[in-house]
Formats: C-alpha cells, structure tokens, sequence
C-alpha cells in the first residue's frame, strides 16, 4: 500500500483494544511501524512498548486502547537479541548507520577469545548509554547533542546480561564479524555491548544487525510482519490481537464476584478472609466472574487486594462485545480453569 494512501485517505477510528505483536521491518522507526498498524486496524488510541532502533527488526508489541495502561510492564522486561558485530571498525552511532571514525586490524578469532570474551560479558555491568539515544540530559534527548558533534558526560547504567552466546561468523561488510545472542536486563544497549565487546579484543566494533528476538515472554514466532497485515481483511487483523490480559498473563490470578468486582473497578479496595486473595504479591491479575471479564492489575497485602491499572466500564464492555473476553482466559490456563 502506497505511503501517501496511507496517510491522506481518512478513516474512522474506532475503540481497538489488545496487543499485536508485530515483526517491525528493517528502516521504519517503531513509531513509523506504530502508525501503520494502526492505521490498518482504525484504531483510535495505541502505543509502542520500547523503541527498537531503525537497523533493528523483530519483536515489537505494540498496545491498543486499554493494552496501553499495562505498556510499562513490557518496557521494563528482560529481552532477548541476535545481532551481528561487525570487527575492525568503530562508527559515530556504533552501528551501521553511522559514520565510520576508526578502523584497526583483527586478529585471529580463536575459541579462547570468544569463550574469554563470553566470560567476561556476561552478568551485572554497568554500561555507560550511546550518545544516539533517547535518553534525555538537562531535557534534551542524547542523540541532539550529538548530531550538533557534541558529547555530553553519562552517567553509567547497571545492567545485567543473563546469557551470552558467541560465534564466529561471516559477513562481506568486514574483517570478521561475530554473530551474538544475548538474553538481558531492561535498558541494556545492544550497540554499546557490542562496541565494549571490540574495545575489549581490541580492534573496535560495531552492529551490523539486529534482531529482537523476545520481549516478555513474546517471541518473534508469534509476530506478525506489516505486509502481512496489510493483505489481511480488518476482521483478519483483529483476529491477530491478543487479548489486553496476555500483558499480565504470567501473573497470579485474582477471579472476583459480581459485587466485589463492581467495587473494585470503581478503584475501592477489597478486604478478603485470610488467603482469599492469595499470598501477598506485587502484582495480580484480576478478573470478574459475572460476566466474565478481565478487569486489570492489583497488588494484595495483609489479605487486602488493592487495585492497580483498572479498565474503564467503558472499555470492558467494549471488550465483552468486541472480542471474546467472554473466556479472559484465552491467554491464561489458570485463569480458564477458574472461569470454568
């Protein structure tokens, strides 16, 4: 579908709620993809959960009208990427977009280097963030000081690298290249491990690729990419959406009764007899019985559940008559078997 038909032709918008996990392509933006997916579905509220750079493709779940309350729980996710270090030569962004500002020779990549390097990589860091970023230094975001040639000082970030896969591998664009998997923290730069990782051979590096491979729990097995939904049907897109409550999905389950649930979507908290709500937790997922019907986020202490992120009545019943939430617990075997 052409660019200019898709942002000149007027659409009606209209309540979209769930989550579509969406493949975002190399050279778009995550907003640029946001905005296509939902122009595709006439959505008229959506965001992104966490920005994947240009060069990058893979997982990117972005939330649709109530999904949007629960956005923050993937922004502070462990993640998972493949990228492809390209050795030999430092860049401006440390990627393969940027400017080439040092070259150096290689040498051999020998097992030892990498099994050394994996060593050395892996657990808590702390990582000083790029100068092409969105973090922002005295209101303004990283990466305008850079494109006027500025650096400004960073404070280092800790981070933590659960697991770290090397291999040689192949690439035309360089000397050598490395492939690597990398299973981390929230805030975790891909680009600035890769560049550490050069520094610390010794010949400099920087991101040829990269690959989100999972986010929360979301694989990029479960994605659908832009093409594809564009050929969909509108009731074919709609059928790619998760339900709101697969962001919460992993959660203990909270099931409520028809007077308790009124209440507690009009934010009153609940008091329940000793382990009604189960054992104290930071965060729960809370569904209504009658009907049923997913309800949004609590924490429960000294048997009191306490809610968190609630839908709007609005959107419930916008749910209720929408999709299936009739069984919330599509995204949820504990949950079917409650509502059962």
């Amino acid at each position: 579908m052409p660019k200019t038909h898709l942002h000149r032709q007027k659409i009606q918008r209209r309540p979209v709620h769930g989550v579509l996990l969406l493949d975002k392509p190399l050279g778009l933006s995550s907003n640029q993809a946001l905005q296509k997916a939902k122009w595709l579905l006439r959505a008229d509220k959506a965001g992104h959960t966490g920005t994947l750079d240009p060069l990058a493709t893979g997982v990117l779940p972005l939330c649709f009208g109530a999904a949007t309350k629960f956005s923050q729980l993937q922004l502070d996710a462990d993640k998972t990427y493949e990228a492809v270090l390209l050795l030999g030569t430092k860049t401006s962004t440390a990627d393969a977009e940027g400017d080439v500002i040092e070259t150096r020779p290689v040498s051999p990549i020998t097992p030892e280097l990498l099994a050394e390097m994996t060593r050395r990589f892996t657990g808590p860091l702390a990582q000083v963030p790029p100068m092409y970023s969105a973090l922002k230094k005295d209101g303004k975001a990283l990466y305008e000081y850079a494109r006027k040639g500025e650096e400004v000082e960073r404070e280092a970030r800790h981070i933590t690298i659960y697991k770290l896969e090397m291999a040689p591998a192949h690439d035309s664009r360089a000397q050598a290249a490395i492939k690597i998997i990398v299973s981390c923290s929230k805030g975790t730069y891909i680009r600035t491990l890769g560049e550490d990782i050069g520094e610390a051979i010794g010949c400099g590096a920087h991101l040829g690729s990269l690959r989100r491979l999972e986010t929360g729990g979301f694989t990029d097995s479960q994605c659908v990419s832009l093409p594809a939904l564009e050929a969909m049907s509108e009731a074919e897109r709609e059928a790619c959406l998760l339900p709101v409550q697969s962001l919460v999905a992993s959660y203990p389950l909270v099931t409520l009764g028809a007077d308790d649930a009124g209440r507690f979507l009009s934010g009153l908290r609940r008091r329940g007899t000793v382990g009604q709500w189960g054992p104290d937790a930071a965060l729960v997922q809370v569904f209504a019985t009658e009907p049923a019907a997913f309800l949004g986020s609590a924490h429960v202490t000294a048997d009191e559940l306490i809610p968190g992120r609630l839908l709007s009545p609005i959107e419930v019943q916008d749910m209720l008559t929408t999709r299936s939430t009739a069984s919330p617990v599509s995204s949820s075997p504990a949950a079917s078997a409650a509502m059962a």
